[in-house]
């Protein structure tokens, strides 16, 4: 190439050359600019990662625009579905919060013609008489009205457990009474459906006292249902606009039981074990096994032959197959069975003539994959020692049976005959009465001082307090949830994590799409069912069947955490016998009380708080949360007490509960930085062995009421006199404590069988009872 040639073509920058920043000339580029300048090849440098995990604006929009309206056709596809030709009837249970209004006459004025209604069914409800199966072809839409008796508060609670709807009757005036706020208490607290309130006989008003009973009625709503409309239910017209009302109505999810299929019984038949002929309702024998078959819709979630069923009240059974009746309660045209395609094994089910008259079986139980009833874990015998009373609880036992028949002789002796104070005497139970005043001395006493208790003077302390020890802190020193575990404990099972288990069984429900689905009517052939339950459902009582997840029949450590009910002030003592309504179950057990913390040791309470939430511990079967939890105490009359409202917390084997005891002594000759205490003990020995290190692994700490800190130095003499250090000089006035903790367990006593309480009964007051005796 030549000189001239290589001088024409210019300078070349190199690699290196100097590239100063561009003029800020005060514009942006548009979005078009910007869109314009991203199309096509980049380079590069601009893709970083950084950019490549960054959703612009528009596509984080558009993704939560498109998962809410996911959700909300979903509400909609299940607000659609309740109550058509492809899912379950709508059902409404009638509740009278007063003992002034006819809920009977409510029920029937729903199902009248004139509201739109075809009955279809009679006592659609097995057992219940005011329950119908109702039809409205005008909104294509079919309901269930169950009017269970008020007065049974747990046929009560079970039906409201599964309900749709609550028609709540209240008095165009006064609106409920006391034991209207008694049910509307326990329903709030195990969970409240979608609801709708309805006042009969406002129209029989005048007008003036209309308009003040309903400013009187708004004015009773504000606690309970601030935001609620009352519907006037008079004519058949209102009785139409209720129905549509609730067909209409937002819907209330609730989690235990949307988790689960259930159902209610419609129609139930019984036919004992060894019998070669079918039973019907007619009389079963008192006492034997046999095989329930209980006919309904499936709620809730596809229902599984080989999973395990509850019967509320009743306890857990197993199913043998499920069958395919026609259905009782069709929307429109002849009755068909259920037929949903997509399934394995339902295609040939989908051509089943209407006017079949054979039961199509739609599954059968397989043996190897049928659920255990298995609820508690094996036990070798030779494991563990047989525990015998000691003499001490003997001796308790003793001495409380004395003390009750003295107390019983006393106030037969004590009760003069005059009309009025007999009058006076026939509503108070005498053992009763005796026993509160016990249990309401003992609670002041640990109300005033807490875990005190003194050293006896006819035992030794050592054989006394040997399941105690000390400990340095309560909220550092360790303790092994493993150690002496109680022999109870080998019969229960356990998890090694609760939390990743429930979630992974939630999930695989969620996801699981087998068996009899949603809207289905279906006959449940449960196998070994005691004859009591058809007796109850014969006896008028409801019956509910829920199909239970997987693990929920075994026995293990539950933990509820409850707060008193407002309306109970009886002291409640810890291990006290109590009836629990926990989700679908209904038992008895005697729980122990903690304190609700998050630390790994908890202090145990010895009754019942009313400041605070306490976590109640129970031997029962597992559960899985959520869960809505009553808790109810049973007078010796019958009847029931709410005691507690709350939920479900957890189930945790290991979480440890430390009973606390306060022993107390006096400080007599005080100097600088020590002290001679007295009262403590009665013996050297004793101040030896709590005093020594070796005996509890660390020393066991003092504390006074004053906020000092110290520890024994030595004993003093042979009357049990010690000689203890302390941080700082005491005051005259001061009392040494030193703090022994145990672990506590709750008592085996684990019944599913609940007696049925005693009709609510409103007791006159001792004024009332002098009011009348006065006239």
């Amino acid at each position: 190439m030549a000189a001239g040639e290589e001088n024409n073509q210019g300078h070349r920058a190199g690699v290196y050359k100097q590239k100063n920043k561009g003029h800020k000339h005060g514009k942006h580029r548009t979005k078009g600019e910007i869109e314009k300048d991203q199309k096509g090849r980049v380079s590069v440098t601009v893709l970083t990662k950084k950019q490549r995990r960054e959703q612009r604006r528009m596509d984080r929009r558009h993704k939560a625009n498109q998962l809410r309206r996911n959700k909300k056709d979903l509400v909609l596809t299940e607000k659609r579905r309740l109550g058509s030709k492809d899912g379950p009837p709508h059902l409404v249970v009638v509740v009278a919060l007063h003992a002034g209004v006819d809920a009977a006459g409510v029920a029937k004025l729903l199902c009248s013609e004139g509201a739109g209604g075809l009955v279809r069914q009679e006592q659609c409800v097995s057992g219940v008489t005011d329950s119908y199966g109702l039809v409205l072809p005008r909104f294509k839409q079919r309901f269930i009205l169950l009017r269970p008796d008020t007065a049974d508060l747990y046929s009560l609670l079970d039906v409201a457990k599964i309900a749709d709807s609550l028609v709540f009757v209240l008095d165009p005036t006064e609106g409920w009474d006391s034991y209207g706020d008694y049910c509307l208490s326990s329903l709030f607290a195990q969970g409240l459906p979608s609801h709708v309130l309805v006042s009969p006989g406002v129209a029989d008003l005048g007008p003036k006292k209309r308009v003040e009973s309903k400013r009187t009625l708004s004015k009773n709503l504000q606690f309970r249902f601030p935001d609620s409309r009352v519907f006037p239910l008079d004519s058949e017209q209102e009785a139409t606009l209720v129905l549509r009302h609730l067909g209409a109505q937002r819907q209330r999810k609730l989690g235990f039981r949307s988790r689960r299929p259930h159902l209610v019984a419609q129609h139930v038949s019984f036919t004992p074990n060894g019998s070669a002929q079918g039973g019907g309702t007619g009389t079963t024998p008192a006492t034997g096994l046999g095989t329930l078959c209980v006919s309904g819709y499936v709620r809730g979630c596809p229902l599984k032959v080989d999973r395990l069923v509850h019967l509320s009240g009743y306890g857990d059974f197993q199913l043998s197959q499920i069958d395919a009746p026609l259905d009782p309660l069709p929307l429109d045209g002849p009755t068909s069975r259920p037929a949903k395609p997509g399934k394995a094994g339902d295609e040939d089910m989908q051509d089943t003539p209407a006017d079949a008259a054979s039961v199509r079986v739609l599954m059968k139980a397989d043996p190897l994959r049928r659920e255990s009833l298995q609820a508690e874990a094996e036990v070798d015998p030779m494991d563990g020692e047989q525990t015998w009373p000691t003499e001490t609880e003997l001796h308790e036992a003793e001495e409380a049976r004395k003390t009750k028949r003295l107390m019983k002789t006393w106030m037969e002796k004590m009760r003069t005959l005059n009309p009025r104070t007999q009058r006076y005497d026939d509503h108070i139970d005498e053992v009763e009465e005796g026993e509160g005043l016990k249990r309401y001395r003992e609670a002041r006493a640990h109300v005033l001082f807490p875990d005190e208790v003194d050293t006896p003077l006819d035992a030794t302390a050592k054989n006394r307090f040997q399941r105690y020890r000390g400990l340095k802190s309560f909220r550092s020193s360790p303790w092994d949830p493993m150690e002496n575990l109680p022999p109870d404990y080998s019969r229960i099972f356990q998890f090694q994590s609760f939390d990743r288990t429930r979630r992974r069984i939630l999930a695989e429900a969620a996801r699981d799409e087998e068996g009899a689905m949603v809207g289905w009517y279906v006959t449940l052939h449960v196998i070994d069912v005691p004859a009591a339950v058809m007796e109850g459902i014969q006896a008028g009582r409801p019956l509910v069947v829920v199909s239970l997840m997987p693990h929920e029949q075994k026995m293990s450590v539950m933990h509820l955490l409850v707060r008193r009910h407002p309306n109970n002030t009886e002291p409640i003592k810890s291990k006290e016998e109590l009836v629990f309504q926990c989700g679908f179950r209904r038992f008895r057990a005697s729980p122990t009380f903690s304190q609700h913390s998050t630390a790994d040791k908890h202090k145990m309470e010895r009754f019942l708080r009313d400041d605070a939430p306490t976590v109640v511990t129970v031997y029962a079967p597992i559960t899985f949360p959520p869960a809505g939890t009553l808790v109810f105490k049973q007078r010796e009359d019958g009847a029931q007490d709410l005691v507690a409202t709350g939920s479900l917390l957890s189930c945790n084997p290991q979480r440890v509960n430390l009973k606390r005891l306060v022993l107390s002594g006096h400080p007599f000759k005080i100097n600088r930085h020590s002290a001679t205490v007295r009262y403590m003990f009665f013996s050297r020995e004793e101040n030896l062995l709590f005093g020594r290190q070796e005996h509890f692994g660390l020393p066991v700490e003092l504390r006074t009421k004053w906020g000092r800190r110290g520890h024994i130095k030595e004993p003093l003499g042979t009357h049990g006199h010690m000689k203890c250090v302390f941080d700082n000089q005491l005051p005259s006035q001061d009392t040494v404590l030193m703090n022994l903790y145990k672990r506590a367990y709750p008592r085996w006593t684990y019944d599913p069988y609940v007696p049925l309480p005693l009709p609510w009964v409103k007791r006159e007051t001792p004024e009332e009872l002098e009011g009348s005796d006065m006239e």
